[in-house]
């Protein structure tokens, strides 16, 4: 009996798989993926030297990887439509272990930075299909855990990263912190393989969806978005470094990112059957707490990145003492993200999301009290509050975001979440990296004015440095102009430490700004169990 073309096919019927070991077989690649993002960067030295390049042409490393990733993550369903989600799941594991050995063995930037984007390809795939495929594992009441599960590879991975790195290059060659990913990630793609089956619904969904798309090919969006998406993150990476618009480069994809992503939207929204479904923002509770998401993650990795920089600038820390002192704030979110993900099914998320910003605001204040005389115990205190704080909000907003989206329609929302995420963190590094020398600048002249030579306490001051270093053996002449290079490096300290205080008291207030959006977070009545509504 023939068949006719584009007929759709049933698969024979599947006995259902422990939803635990779907959740492990997925979770692999998302946190090698995520571990991945930051782990180079206690290597860039020793990249720097094996490859024969200055440590701002290893910035490219980054950028490079980031771009990519930014780019896959919302054509994650166009591709899962016509070639199934399990497929490009596995697919995309499979780039990211083989670039990742490539990346091992490079010895030259333009090889690394090449290899670099084929792992970013890999990555950018697995964090939305991760989550839509535990969407559709998990019962509606088991969402919350579902979630919760997913934020730990997310958000505990890049924590991570700076502290594996390390301990690889104090104990390994630097290529083993690509030469690592090889192992888990085969292990990961004989788990997938094994244990994850596309449900029947959504292969029936994407079946017919794939035949309206190969009509209406939109090679137009696709072409404008990875432009787009491509020039943005370029500028959001180098920006800080390249001293903006002073830039021509800089400014030039400024320019070309705002044309190409404006013309993306119209072509998006006027296309018969768009490549990326932004009819998605549509949904405001979708729309709220992608925003909200893309808010914490700029939060999350301007205040990661600002608290290595303040102890190893300030307080002496070396680069592994430093990401030492921020795992604190992964096992907060280790203890935490899973009890959040019960509460979920029973207090409304706008309250937890209410209490998670009130929490991250409270640990910036606490940061803002930081001194030279700070100490691990310090610091540590201050990250675990916000180890807390971020765990109640990633769950329900991971969650209630997608409430109401269709299974059908969960990677085409996934990949949007994903990316507004990104692009958030990538917003929040560059404002910050920004601000950071503006405002030990300002704090700095502020400093200066008050150093008036003929002032009292400035002379006894100077004395004092000039006794002590006669005392080590110094002339008087040389002791008077190290006196003076002493003093001027206090200033810069103090100027220092008073831009970070401002810098944390800024991320603090700006992220109090999130509670309005959190009065949309009301999910569906079928999508929860019992609640307490504290309204």
């Amino acid at each position: 009996m023939s068949v006719a073309a584009g007929t759709y096919i049933a698969a024979p019927a599947r006995a259902p798989v422990n939803k635990w070991l779907v959740t492990v077989s997925v979770t692999f690649g998302t946190l090698m993926g995520a571990i991945d993002t930051s782990i180079v960067a206690v290597a860039t030295p020793h990249l720097s030297g094996s490859l024969g390049a200055t440590v701002e042409e290893m910035t490219w490393v980054t950028t490079g990887f980031v771009i990519a990733t930014v780019v896959v993550m919302p054509l994650t369903a166009f591709l899962g439509r016509f070639f199934g989600q399990k497929r490009v799941y596995l697919f995309s594991l499979a780039l990211f272990v083989i670039g990742s050995a490539l990346c091992g063995l490079a010895r030259s930037l333009p090889m690394m930075v090449a290899c670099r984007a084929l792992q970013g390809l890999g990555a950018g795939a697995l964090q939305p299909t991760e989550q839509a495929i535990l969407r559709q594992t998990f019962p509606p009441e088991e969402q919350g855990m579902a979630m919760a599960l997913f934020g730990l590879a997310v958000v505990v991975g890049p924590a991570a990263g700076p502290v594996l790195g390390g301990y690889i290059i104090d104990n390994l060659n630097w290529p083993w912190i690509f030469y690592i990913n090889l192992p888990i990630g085969l292990v990961g793609i004989f788990m997938v393989t094994r244990f994850v089956h596309e449900p029947e619904d959504i292969r029936r969904a994407n079946h017919a969806r794939a035949a309206e798309q190969r009509k209406n090919l939109d090679w137009v969006g696709v072409l404008l978005m990875t432009g787009g998406l491509a020039t943005l993150q370029y500028v959001l990476e180098e920006g800080s470094r390249n001293d903006w618009f002073a830039s021509t480069a800089v400014a030039i994809c400024t320019i070309l990112a705002a044309v190409l992503l404006t013309a993306f939207v119209v072509r998006e929204l006027t296309a018969p059957v768009p490549a990326v479904d932004l009819s998605l923002f549509k949904d405001k509770v979708f729309l709220s707490g992608t925003l909200i998401g893309a808010m914490m993650f700029a939060i999350l990795m301007s205040i990661t990145f600002l608290l290595p920089l303040f102890m190893q600038e300030l307080l002496g820390f070396s680069a592994i003492q430093s990401g030492a002192a921020l795992m604190p704030r992964a096992f907060a979110m280790m203890v935490a993200i899973p009890i959040v993900g019960r509460l979920y099914n029973y207090v409304q998320p706008r309250i937890l999301v209410t209490l998670g910003v009130i929490l991250v605001a409270l640990s910036a204040y606490e940061m803002s009290h930081y001194t030279l005389d700070t100490g691990a115990h310090s610091v540590v205190a201050a990250i675990v509050i916000q180890g807390f704080g971020f765990s109640l909000l990633f769950v329900p907003l991971t969650t209630v975001a997608l409430a109401s989206i269709p299974r059908y329609r969960l990677t085409d929302a996934t990949g949007l979440n994903s990316l507004l995420r990104q692009i958030g963190g990538s917003l929040g590094l560059a404002a910050f990296a920004t601000l950071l020398p503006h405002f030990e600048q300002t704090a700095r002249v502020g400093l200066l004015s008050h150093l008036v030579p003929g002032r009292p306490e400035v002379i006894q001051r100077v004395n004092m440095i000039q006794s002590g270093l006669i005392a080590r053996g110094l002339n008087p002449g040389a002791a008077q102009a190290a006196a003076t290079r002493v003093m001027d490096g206090l200033i810069t300290r103090q100027a220092m430490l008073l831009s970070f205080e401002r810098m944390f008291v800024l991320a603090g207030v700006a992220f109090l700004f999130v509670i309005p959006f959190a009065y949309f977070l009301r999910a569906p009545a079928h999508t929860r169990g019992r609640k307490i509504d504290l309204h």
